[in-house]
């Protein structure tokens, strides 16, 4: 059960933390949408939670477009798993931040983010519940 249990967890942290990751890339990508020439980024979450929970090395890639930027430094998912957003409309000044795309990506992963977050305080209250019961 504590094997199981652990690797729950283990996946969860995982997501939190891939999460954590976007929502600065998304902060990022908002706080560049006046900058001319910035090129919104956006996350591949699915791929980076599969190298992430495969056991696959975590890359220490920071995010650099230029020195005058605001960038986050990606913690699990790195340089590989970002990609350029595409553009919805194209800007005389070659910014290619939506930012109704950016408010709409930034309130999905903050809910998803609040569920990890739940799912992981709900299973570790279940197992404390399940700890305590057996000692009375």
């Amino acid at each position: 059960m504590l094997p199981r249990f652990s690797q729950v967890l283990d996946f969860q942290a995982q997501a939190l933390l891939l999460r954590a990751d976007r929502q600065r890339l998304i902060a990022s990508n908002i706080a560049n949408a006046d900058t001319p020439g910035f090129q919104a980024r956006e996350m591949d979450f699915a791929a980076a939670l599969r190298a992430a929970t495969a056991g696959a090395a975590p890359a220490d890639g920071a995010l650099r477009t230029h020195p005058a930027h605001i960038t986050p430094t990606l913690n699990l998912a790195g340089e590989r798993h970002l990609r350029w957003a595409a553009a919805s409309q194209s800007s005389l000044d070659g910014n290619s931040v939506d930012m109704d795309r950016e408010r709409a990506s930034f309130a999905d992963n903050a809910v998803r983010y609040e569920a990890s977050l739940r799912f992981i305080n709900g299973s570790v209250r279940t197992m404390l519940d399940a700890i305590r019961g057996q000692s009375q």
